[in-house]
């Protein structure tokens, strides 16, 4: 049963805190949410409810529409490029802090005055493909290309949420990682 309180503060929630609000419950059900519930949850009409579920979906966010109701298909991706500086010795220091966030790291990438950008994928997910990634490095066959750079690179990170590229952000910067630009 929904309180008076909490229906008078859903019925003056934004568009951007009700979308929020239709993702958390859409996400967190194991069954499709029909629009007339989610319209009666968010006290607004089905329309308004179609609307959200189309700027959500212009979001990124893949949201199926059954005649049973709406249900998230997977979750979102959201990516954000680091720009970093270490020496070899903190390359698995620097792979497991992403992952152990939550981030996955796609790619290295670097920008040289006369080549230009050089870019490599990685899809490192893992401490376990962190590891064999730092192997492969230290097999003598070849350098990191952060080398060619002084240290200095770029990573493309994605993971399910803003607040998990927060997160790692903040403990890149944490650990002398980032660089100031």
């Amino acid at each position: 049963m929904v309180s008076a309180s909490d229906r008078k503060e859903r019925m003056s929630m934004s568009g951007e805190e009700r979308r929020k609000e239709i993702l958390n419950y859409i996400s967190g059900s194991k069954s499709p949410a029909s629009g007339t519930a989610l319209a009666q949850m968010c006290h607004v009409s089905r329309q308004v409810i179609v609307q959200d579920i189309a700027l959500l979906r212009a979001e990124g966010y893949d949201i199926l529409s059954t005649n049973r109701g709406y249900f998230l298909n997977a979750p979102r991706q959201v990516s954000r490029v680091f720009y970093v500086c270490h020496d070899d010795s903190r390359i698995l220091e620097e792979l497991n802090l992403i992952v152990d966030c939550g981030g996955n790291v796609q790619d290295v990438f670097v920008h040289h005055e006369v080549y230009g950008e050089l870019r490599a994928g990685l899809a490192v997910d893992s401490r376990k493909k962190a590891q064999a990634f730092l192997k492969n490095i230290q097999g003598g066959k070849c350098s990191p290309l952060n080398n060619i750079t002084y240290g200095y690179h770029y990573h493309t990170v994605t993971a399910e949420s803003e607040e998990i590229l927060d997160s790692i952000e903040e403990e890149l910067r944490e650990k002398n990682f980032l660089v100031r630009e």
